[in-house]
């Protein structure tokens, strides 16, 4: 496994500064997408980053820390609630990565973005499908983003208890569904993703 194929590839075609990018908070029914985009030094490996998902909270707790005090340049950005049910999903989580990308100082002279579509940037980008596994500073973009997010559900779990967001962080569990029903849905729900429940339990 080469965790550095991606970046090799675009120093040895003259860039200076690459980044990676990645998001977490695509699916969930509440709180906003988060965004990170990471300049690692150039032929960096930090044992144990890995695709986010991959990895227990403690692990990436932990990686979250060594990642910010190793690199080069990070940025962490959001898109609210807001602009996703204005724009849709995947547009949110599109220009949350612009923020991102747009927030490195000093910046990146091309990024690699998780996925299979790239945001409008003003550097040139290519989109690597599971990039979040195959990429060493996609990986660390992607510990960044769902950390933040994280982080931020668990503030929310103090200001809306009932809804036991420390547990799911705002995805659709059973749990959360039931409560949703049962209190209404808080400013932080995303209207749009609960049609479905709704019509499911005839409301």
């Amino acid at each position: 496994m080469n965790w550095l194929e991606f970046e090799n590839k675009a120093y040895s075609e003259g860039r200076l500064a690459v980044c990676g990018i990645d998001e977490a908070g695509r699916g969930p029914l509440a709180g906003p997408v988060c965004a990170a985009a990471v300049v690692l030094p150039r032929g960096l490996v930090i044992e144990g980053v890995n695709d986010s998902k991959r990895l227990s909270e403690k692990k990436r707790e932990k990686l979250f820390d060594i990642i910010i005090e190793k690199s080069t340049a990070h940025c962490i950005a959001w898109a609210s609630v807001e602009e996703i049910e204005a724009m849709n999903i995947l547009n949110a989580a599109m220009l949350a990565m612009k923020r991102a990308c747009e927030g490195l100082d000093p910046a990146a002279d091309y990024a690699i973005i998780d996925g299979n579509k790239t945001p409008d940037l003003s550097i040139e980008c290519e989109a690597v499908v599971k990039g979040d596994a195959r990429s060493m500073s996609v990986a660390a973009a992607s510990i960044l983003a769902k950390v933040s997010r994280d982080r931020l559900m668990l503030e929310y779990a103090e200001k809306y208890p009932q809804y036991g967001f420390e547990k799911h962080k705002g995805y659709g569990t059973k749990a959360h569904c039931e409560a949703i029903l049962k209190y209404g849905e808080t400013p932080i729900h995303r209207p749009s993703f609960l049609r479905k429940l709704y019509d499911k339990a005839g409301k």
